[in-house]
């Protein structure tokens, strides 16, 4: 049963140009502030799509949010832009509730002669991920590009198809308990085009598959507005030798400028990507991406020979704005603190919920997960700037908890042989690094979108395994939690899921 905590903000009669501010906000009793001014107290299936309280405080711009908030969710047709490849017809068809939609990684399509079970792309119109695809070089395919579009509209052949089986693995902790990890194999089937104008397949031993999972989208307004400086600083004193720590940061260079990377999996872009998400992941060509993905593909003759015609422009800056402005405006779920009332076994004695998250809150440190996943920054003074360049003051001068320091952290290439290497450069980031994961809102995940899966590609399917997965940089917390008393692990979960 879902429950819906309304939001205890107690607003005072200031000017509605400044809006909510952190004297305004009564934290309701149990709960405690995630993004300052943004924080929103909300335990139902809408945790992560509420907006933030700043945003509501102005009529002007929370009309702006709803508008924002309907593009993002409304399905774009083929008449309106879709395709002709495509990844999703909508943001809110991989980000359902602004969250991670189930992938189909994990929805069986097949079964092996054997009886493996297959999962895939399926054929449902979306499959809530992205599969790209390399040269064991590194350099793309032609006719194909970064990544595999696995769905199209009506009449058009898709570019592939993604194939999934996984290898388990049973591992133990000192203590006797057992744990597993599933190992994702990936195959391509059919693919739509020979390479280049010859007849030489593409072939397995010539191929990098990566596939990565949607993000939860909590908490990129206040990302976006993150002090750089601040960022800069921690990988700086990021030198932990004794844990094997040594964090960077990454550069790219995006809209002609080398800048600091904040967004995605391996910190691989300066924004939040709207103008990407629509050309690549909807086949939505706009200003900054005015050319379809599939141009020189026959996917682009079979739609004309459909009757879709294909304009130049498909999408708006101004409505690209809206939702960048609506994802910048978004709230983030307040920490849960536990309940008193309720009771748990702990070590042989009797506490309450409270008391066992917050030892698991302990246990965190001890492990040193803290170390990388940063409790607590900063934003700028400014705020934040939306892709056209309006302005967000009311992101700036906030003390936040993502539990990130959005720097890159080599994740180990060991376990089960591969690690979380996946082979894929991203700006400074090799296969092995990865951003770490705000953990803010991840305790919210189920309830969001009724599924537990983790890490990039989700093959994590709970905390423990996406715990169990770290190595690297990662592997000497790992270690400290696989020692730590059951109960200590199971603390230190709860508190994961507290978040």
């Amino acid at each position: 049963m879902l429950f819906t905590f309304a939001l205890a903000i107690t607003l005072c009669a200031c000017d509605t140009e400044d809006g909510i501010r952190m004297q305004d906000i009564e934290v309701p009793e149990g709960y405690a502030l995630s993004a300052g001014t943004s924080t929103v107290f909300v335990n139902s299936s809408f945790a992560y799509d509420t907006d933030a309280p700043w945003v509501a405080e102005i009529p002007a711009i929370a009309k702006r949010f709803t508008t924002g908030d309907r593009l993002y969710d409304n399905p774009i047709s083929s008449e309106g832009g879709l395709g002709p490849v495509y990844a999703g017809y909508s943001c809110g068809s991989c980000h359902r509730n602004a969250g991670i939609t189930k992938p189909s990684l994990w929805t069986q399509t097949g079964t092996d002669p054997d009886g493996t079970p297959v999962y895939g792309s399926g054929h449902h119109g979306f499959s809530s991920m992205l599969v790209y695809i390399t040269r064991k070089n590194g350099a793309f395919f032609q006719n194909y590009g970064r990544v595999l579009h696995d769905q199209t509209i009506y009449g058009v052949t898709p570019e592939g198809k993604l194939e999934v089986r996984y290898k388990y693995e049973q591992f133990r902790f000192p203590d006797g308990d057992s744990y597993e990890l599933a190992l994702p194999q990936y195959t391509i089937t059919d693919w739509y085009a020979n390479y280049g104008n010859t007849q030489e397949e593409i072939r397995p031993e010539n191929l990098f598959v990566t596939v990565r999972m949607p993000r939860r989208h909590v908490g990129l307004g206040q990302m976006m507005a993150l002090d750089r400086n601040e960022i800069e600083q921690l990988a700086a004193r990021s030198n932990y030798p004794e844990y094997g720590i040594r964090g960077r940061a990454n550069y790219i260079t995006e809209r002609g400028m080398r800048q600091l990377g904040l967004s995605g999996q391996k910190a691989q872009h300066a924004d939040l990507t709207v103008e990407l998400g629509y050309s690549s992941d909807m086949g939505v060509t706009n200003s900054r991406f005015p050319e379809e993905i599939s141009e020189g593909q026959k996917q682009i003759y079979e739609a004309g020979m459909m009757g879709y015609g294909l304009r130049s422009l498909e999408v708006s800056t101004r409505d690209m704005e809206d939702v960048d402005f609506y994802l910048h405006g978004l709230g983030v779920p307040a920490r849960r603190l536990g309940r008193t009332a309720q009771k748990e076994q702990y070590k042989g004695k009797e506490i309450t919920e409270r008391q066992l998250i917050a030892q698991g809150e302990k246990n965190f440190y001890q492990a040193a997960c803290h170390l990388c996943h940063v409790p607590t920054l900063h934003t700028r003074p400014e705020g934040a700037t939306l892709l056209n360049g309006t302005q967000l003051p009311w992101l700036g001068q906030q003390t936040i908890h993502p539990y990130s320091d959005f720097l890159l952290h080599d994740m180990g290439s060991e376990i089960m042989g591969v690690g979380l290497n996946d082979n894929y450069v991203s700006g400074l980031a090799r296969g092995c690094d990865w951003r770490t994961a705000p953990l803010w809102g991840v305790g919210m995940q189920e309830k969001v979108n009724a599924h537990t899966y983790l890490l990039h590609d989700g093959r994590a399917r709970n905390f423990t395994e996406a715990i169990m997965w770290h190595g690297g940089e990662g592997e000497a917390s790992k270690n400290i939690f696989a020692r730590m008393h059951r109960d200590d692990r199971r603390a230190l979960i709860k508190f994961l899921e507290s978040l």
